[in-house]
């Protein structure tokens, strides 16, 4: 019992922030508590067993009223409070006095102290982390840095960081003035130091940079955010140009922060990495990389080129997204696009070459980047024609990206520490019965536990990256990243097992209109008559083909065995294309499979907002409503007919939110059976027939190229040590 209560307190802490510790509880705080008749007295809040004083487990009697973001308060039972909020519960009890009562004296001191260990343990793992990434070792920065990185050359066969280094170098110069021997430096100038930074690209490629020290400066935060462009917006990019019939090609920038001007006065003393230029003083007059405003100097100055020189304007759903209205050949109006993610590029058009090549007249664009893309942000990138199809289609893989991932992970179990090897038939995505919460194995030491958040990470890039069958099993395993259990690593380890027994898996961002059947709207003037699809108000003239939206929503109702928490799942197509996909155990415990579902409508219904934002933005006609497909008939019911009421506070805003945008025409619902709802995959743990049907619906398989197979069978002779 104390290890499952160890995993609730663990995911308790987890499931109220976001990716970014932002808090994101559904109740604001606990604001008081009353008690009946039912309730235990001190006198009797014990039992004797064995001849000891033991706590009666118990939470009967006891209430909690919990206010709600929005104002509104709620009556909820002890039990159902402590199981979804069990920390926050144990510090309203401490406040209020109310540990001595056996409804609470059994589990809020061991809350607490649970809270404090894995607290304290994560901090002691952040001390002694190694500096790796994808598993790789990342040298450190300064000299020492420098000569760690020509160590691990010598010790792997290899040059992959001396070859970073030196071509880092040539690129830095052009950005320094370096002055004469007896020059002095211009008044007004500050002194800061270079150092080296070692890195690994998402296609596991080395990279070195120079970069000024950004902690000795001080400048203005309004000049240190830069953002980039987003992956769903990636995915709609490969998908209008199929839809239009447009081209694609990608470039590179060389060393696109140099081409900004420095935003500050600073100076340095080149260091060994300089050979001859050793000790000499150098003006910084770009935009050097490690100062906090380069990133904006950059992008601020990209901007500006794509805006005046280009005639590109901005896309308000996502701001590095750039658009420009243009006809093609045979008359028809269409939009060019341009994508940005810092240095990286995509044009979209009928010509794109002409684009970037008016692009590299004010950059230099690396020769050998300029073509149709293969990788791009780390995911594998070709062309595909189905049976029946007169045209090709762009589709994102992760083979690439896998196979060095599969030779990371590999190569760290199969040390001594370990003796590991991934298990060669898997069928399913985790062990059959397997079921994390109810995991009371020991923890692993901190070293594993590590490795155990390396290995998430990989695996959360390989979800972004397309593989949406193991979206929801990576969703359910990082919410141990804290104090991850033995048996929780040995999972993790078959989910690479499933990918290597399943590589071809990819998706592909098909245009081809869908036919789906006619939902009738329902008479909402009397309940709603206020709303409507209001258009945003700077809004583009729509061009180029229009695009139908289709979304799939599940919830697995208390499906967790300990919380009782449901798991939400949405996928969102455009045309026939996976744009979106969503999996999160919902942050409230729901008495029923009608809550669970509408709070997972709810969460659909917001995502499907935002993309058809971005796609008005963007220019690209949308054509009707969006078809919603449910397994939960009464949802169903409550979102066709305008006559049904709800009673309960928790689901009423979830609740009016959808029926309001139902009324709007933004979407309709219609009841989609289990077998044939892909969201279903995104809320559950299949057998692997079952995951491999239900995936069928989405992805596709891919012919694994003979270079890929090769590489995977050098990666398993060299690292298989004994059979498992």
């Amino acid at each position: 019992v104390e290890s499952y209560r160890a995993n609730e307190v663990i995911e308790a802490m987890l499931m109220n922030v976001d990716d970014e510790g932002n808090s994101i509880l559904h109740v604001k705080e606990f604001v008081d508590h009353r008690r009946d008749n039912s309730a235990l007295d001190a006198d009797d809040g014990f039992t004797i067993r064995n001849g000891k004083r033991i706590h009666k487990r118990t939470t009967k009697g006891w209430f909690i009223c919990a206010e709600i973001f929005g104002g509104e308060t709620e009556w909820l039972d002890l039990k159902t409070a402590k199981e979804a909020y069990p920390i926050q519960l144990a510090e309203y009890a401490v406040a209020n006095k109310l540990v001595s009562e056996p409804a609470f004296a059994w589990w809020v001191p061991y809350t607490l102290k649970k809270r404090d260990r894995v607290l304290k343990a994560v901090k002691r793992r952040g001390l002694a982390r190694k500096n790796e990434k994808f598993g790789i070792e990342v040298p450190g920065t300064g000299p020492r840095g420098v000569q760690r990185a020509k160590d691990i050359d010598r010790a792997t066969g290899t040059n992959l960081w001396n070859v970073a280094m030196d071509k880092e170098v040539k690129t830095v110069l052009p950005a320094l003035r370096i002055l004469e021997e007896n020059e002095r430096v211009p008044p007004g100038y500050s002194k800061i130091d270079l150092m080296t930074v070692f890195d690994v690209k998402m296609d596991l490629t080395r990279k070195a940079r120079i970069c000024a020290r950004g902690d000795q400066t001080d400048p203005p935060l309004s000049v240190t955010y830069a953002s980039v462009v987003t992956r769903e917006s990636i995915r709609l990019g490969f998908l209008i140009a199929s839809l239009n019939g447009l081209s694609i090609l990608s470039a590179d920038i060389a060393g696109a922060y140099l081409n900004a001007p420095c935003a500050e006065k600073i100076y340095t003393v080149l260091g060994q990495e300089f050979g001859d230029l050793k000790g000499r003083t150098a003006i910084v007059e770009k935009a050097l990389y490690g100062l906090k405003s380069s990133g904006y100097a950059w992008r601020s100055t990209l901007s500006k080129t794509l805006r005046e020189e280009l005639e590109f304007e901005q896309c308000r759903g996502d701001m590095d997204v750039w658009r420009k209205p243009s006809v093609k050949a045979n008359g028809e109006k269409y939009y060019e696009y341009i994508f940005v993610y810092t240095d990286d590029l995509m044009a979209v058009s009928e010509n794109p070459r002409a684009i970037l090549e008016k692009l590299g007249t004010h950059y230099l664009l690396k020769p050998d980047s300029i073509a149709e893309p293969s990788t791009f942000l780390g995911a594998t990138i070709s062309k595909r024609q189905l049976p029946g199809v007169d045209f090709e289609m762009w589709s994102i893989g992760s083979t690439k990206y896998l196979v060095e991932a599969l030779r990371v992970v590999k190569s760290r179990i199969s040390d001594q520490k370990y003796c590991l090897n991934l298990k060669r038939k898997v069928s399913g995505t985790l062990p059959s019965g397997y079921k994390p919460e109810l995991d009371s194995s020991p923890f692993v030491d901190d070293d594993t536990a590590i490795l155990y958040m390396q290995l998430i990470g990989i695996l959360r890039w390989l979800v972004e990256l397309g593989r949406i069958d193991v979206c929801a099993e990576v969703s359910m395993m990082s919410a141990y990243n804290s104090m991850p259990r033995t048996n929780h690593f040995h999972a993790v380890l078959h989910i690479f097992a499933y990918l290597e027994n399943n590589m071809n898996k990819e998706i592909l961002m098909d245009p081809t209109d869908m036919e789906m059947p006619f939902i009738e709207q329902a008479e909402w003037k009397e309940f709603y008559p206020w709303a409507k699809d209001e258009a945003p108000p700077d809004m583009p003239t729509a061009l180029g083909r229009a695009v139908k939206l289709l979304m799939f929503v599940d919830a697995s109702h208390a499906s967790n065995l300990v919380t009782r928490q449901s798991r939400t799942g949405v996928l969102l197509f455009v045309n026939r294309a996976p744009i979106i996909w969503y999996s999160k155990k919902q942050n409230s415990v729901e008495t029923s499979s009608f809550g669970s579902e509408f709070s997972a409508l709810k969460t659909g219904v917001e995502l499907l907002e935002g993309l058809r934002y971005k796609l008005q933005m963007m220019g690209v006609p949308i054509d009707g409503y969006c078809h919603t497909c449910v397994d939960n008939n009464s949802v169903v019911m409550n979102t066709s007919r305008p006559e049904s009421t709800l009673k309960k506070k928790s689901n009423s805003v979830a609740y009016n939110y959808v029926r309001y945008k139902c009324a709007a025409d933004i979407l309709r619902v219609i009841w989609e059976g289990t077998k044939t709802n892909v969201a279903d995959m995104l809320t559950k743990i299949h057998s692997g027939p079952e995951r491999a049907r239900i995936s069928g619906y989405v992805m596709y398989d891919a012919k694994v190229p003979n270079e890929y197979k090769r590489e995977i069978k050098s990666i398993n002779l060299r690292y298989t040590l004994q059979p498992e």
